[in-house]
C-alpha cells in the first residue's frame, strides 16, 4: 500500500474509531435516562447492549487503523446533543432520533453498500460485525420513537431536523476529490457515493419513516435540497476551473 493511501485509511478508521466512542457513551446515558422516565420500556435494555456493541466496533476500528500506522488516542468525554431549552423526555427522544433513526439507519445503508464490493479479508470481517449491530440500533430509535408517539405529541421534531441532520454530515456535501479506487477495498467511500447513500437513505427510508408520527419535514427537505444545490454549484464551479 503507497503511503499516501495508508495514511488515509488510517486517518478514516481513527475517525470512526472516535465516533464509536461517542456513540457507546452515548447509548449507555440514555440507557439510563429512558429507564427512568420509561421504566417499562424495552429500549434501555437495548441501549445498554448498544454501548458494548460500540465499545467493540471502536476496537476493530482501532485495529484497522493500527494495521496502517494509525495511533488512537484515548477516548474523549462526549456530552449530550439536545439542545438545552428542550425537557429531559423532549431531549432524550431528540437524541434517540438523531442517534438512532438518522445516523445509525444511515450507517446501515453505508456498511451494506462497502460489504457489496470487494473489500480486505480483515476489513470484510469488521464491517460485518458492525453491520450486524448497527440494524439493532437503527430499530431500537423508531422503537423509542413509536413509544413516544404513542404517549404525546412528537411533532415538535419537526424544527430540529435540520440541526439533527447538520450533526451526521461530515464531508458528503463537499466536492469531490481526487481518490484512489483503492480505498473502496479498505472500507471507504468516495465522497460522490457517500453523498447518494445518505441523500437516498434520507428521501428513502428516514423522511417516510417520521412523517408516519405525524413529524412535519418541510424544514428538513428545505435542509436537504439547500445543501444539494449549493453541492452542485460548488462542483460545477470546481469543473470549471480543471
Amino acid at each position: 500500500m503507497k503511503e499516501a493511501l495508508r495514511k488515509q485509511v488510517a486517518e478514516a478508521w481513527l475517525f470512526r474509531e472516535k465516533v464509536e466512542h461517542e456513540a457507546a457513551q452515548r447509548f449507555a446515558r440514555l440507557s439510563r435516562s429512558i429507564a427512568a422516565l420509561d421504566p417499562d420500556s424495552p429500549v434501555p435494555a437495548l441501549m445498554a447492549r448498544a454501548a458494548d456493541d460500540e465499545r467493540r466496533h471502536a476496537a476493530l476500528c482501532a485495529s484497522l487503523a493500527a494495521s496502517c500506522g494509525g495511533q488512537r488516542a484515548p477516548p474523549a468525554a462526549f456530552p449530550g446533543i439536545a439542545p438545552r431549552q428542550l425537557a429531559p423526555r423532549e431531549a432524550g427522544l431528540y437524541e434517540v432520533v438523531a442517534a438512532c433513526c438518522i445516523t445509525e439507519t444511515e450507517s446501515v445503508a453505508t456498511v451494506t453498500t462497502l460489504l457489496a464490493g470487494d473489500a480486505e479479508p480483515d476489513v470484510r470481517e469488521a464491517l460485518h460485525a458492525i453491520a450486524r449491530d448497527e440494524v439493532v440500533h437503527s430499530r431500537m430509535g423508531w422503537t423509542h420513537l413509536a413509544r413516544e408517539a404513542q404517549r404525546g405529541d412528537v411533532s415538535f421534531l419537526g424544527g430540529w431536523l435540520p440541526a439533527m441532520l447538520r450533526g451526521t454530515i461530515t464531508d458528503q456535501f463537499e466536492p469531490p476529490s481526487e481518490e484512489p479506487p483503492e480505498l473502496l477495498r479498505y472500507g471507504i467511500l468516495p465522497r460522490a457515493k457517500k453523498r447518494e447513500l445518505f441523500v437516498g437513505t434520507l428521501e428513502e427510508v428516514v423522511f417516510p419513516g417520521l412523517e408516519q408520527f405525524g413529524i412535519d419535514l418541510v424544514a428538513a427537505r428545505a435542509w436537504l435540497d439547500d445543501r444539494k444545490a449549493t453541492a452542485n454549484r460548488e462542483g460545477a464551479r470546481d469543473a470549471k476551473l480543471l
